[in-house]
Parts: C-alpha cells; structure tokens; sequence
C-alpha cells in the first residue's frame, strides 16, 4: 500500500499553523528531509508531518532556530546522533519545566488577585482588605 502524501496546505492545517511558517522552516533548512516533484511543490508523508510537529513543538519550547537547525541535521544522521538528540531533549524537557514552574507562579498571583477583587465585588468595597 502506498504511503500517503500530503501538500504544504494540508500540513499547514493539520499543525495549524500558516503555510508560511513551514516555507520558512524549510528556506532555514529544518526540512531537507521534504520530497519536492519536479514542479518544486513539497510533498510531506506521515513521517515528515510527526518531525514537522516536533520542530514546531521545540519552537514553542524557545528553542533558537540555530539549535532546530541542528537537530534536523542529527536526523539525517539516524542512529549515530541518538545521544545528542536524547540529550537535546533531557535539556529542552529543563527548560519547560522551569517555564512551567514561573508560569505557576504567575499563576498563583492571578488567583490571588481574582479573589481580592472577587471578595472586594461582594463587599462592594475594596476597603474589606485594609
């Protein structure tokens, strides 16, 4: 059975993401791994839409373009970079991690102020908490 293929609009809505962002990926050479027909449209596969959606994913975890760079790169390497990708990802699961904790203390700060305003609305006065 043949694998299924997908154009660059189809990935685009299957991330959710503008068409522009893959072309960008592409143009700073995250995806050399994309088929290209003749006519120099991208074809992606199954395989190339779960990279697509780490890429994307790492980008999210503010990972420098640099680094994606870099990772794709140890892709096409295949097993010989399996220890600088589980390492990448050891650093990258840090990372969120500590952005996860700041956030939650973001997060704290907020609850606290939506239940000062929300005891204030119900005395009718902001004076209850002076």
């Amino acid at each position: 059975m043949e694998e299924k293929k997908y154009t660059i609009k189809d990935a685009a809505d299957m991330m959710h993401v503008p068409t522009s962002t893959i072309r960008y990926y592409d143009k700073e050479g995250l995806l050399p791994f994309v088929e290209r027909l003749e006519s120099g449209y991208r074809i992606f596969t199954e395989k190339d839409l779960a990279t697509l959606r780490t890429i994307d994913c790492l980008k999210k975890t503010g990972m420098s373009i640099r680094e994606i760079r870099q990772f794709s790169q140890w892709l096409e390497q295949g097993d010989a970079s399996l220890q600088q990708r589980y390492e990448m990802f050891l650093e990258r699961k840090r990372a969120v991690e500590a952005q996860m904790k700041e956030l939650q203390g973001i997060l704290d700060v907020i609850d606290m102020k939506c239940r000062y305003y929300e005891e204030a609305i119900a005395a009718g006065t902001e004076k209850i908490h002076f």
